[in-house]
């Protein structure tokens, strides 16, 4: 969790700068977003916040999904190993086990991710926090078997267990809403 999580109740309160501020990388480098669910203020906790996220992407057609898709970096990817990932990115991929590669390892990541790419003209995306190197590894050989569409709809699903974790690192859960501060 962030060093001061915030209650809902400050969330509900923010103006739209603000808020675009907090959660705007909450989907990778994908502020619209935030700009979107603002409106849907007030949210009764943080997991109604992550739902009315997830519910957004969902209403994104095939290319909105794709476009938010593109946005995210490859995983072990040269952004990474140049130290220019989000800070989110960062942790989140560390998390996995993916700073401590192999050379052989990344060699696979990289080619797998460079076939992926080629394919479906987007990142491979999977919720690194919930995963390590292994199952990466492997998911994304797996994957590379889907449908265009499919696996566009795969990707966004798993965009939203990542910004649902990464608000939730943001927002007191609302078993600590004691207070409206």
């Amino acid at each position: 969790m962030g060093d001061n999580p915030l209650s809902i109740h400050v969330v509900n309160k923010m103006g739209y700068e603000e808020f675009i501020k907090s959660f705007g990388n909450v989907v990778e480098h994908c502020s619209l977003c935030a700009a979107a669910v603002w409106r849907e203020r007030p949210f009764r906790d943080a997991e109604n916040l992550a739902s009315c996220f997830g519910d957004f992407i969902d209403r994104l057609p095939i290319s909105g999904k794709e476009g938010i898709l593109r946005l995210h970096p490859d995983l072990a990817g040269r952004l990474a190993q140049a130290g220019q990932l989000t800070s989110e990115s960062t942790r989140e991929q560390a998390s996995a086990g993916l700073n401590t590669m192999t050379e052989e390892e990344r060699q696979r990541m990289t080619n797998l991710n460079k076939r992926y790419t080629q394919k479906f003209g987007f990142p491979f995306v999977i919720c690194a926090r919930e995963n390590k190197k292994d199952a990466i590894l492997r998911g994304l050989g797996e994957r590379l078997e889907n449908a265009p569409q499919t696996e566009a709809i795969t990707g966004a699903n798993e965009v939203k267990k990542i910004c649902r974790l990464r608000l939730l690192d943001l927002v007191k859960p609302d078993s600590q809403l004691n207070s409206p501060l």
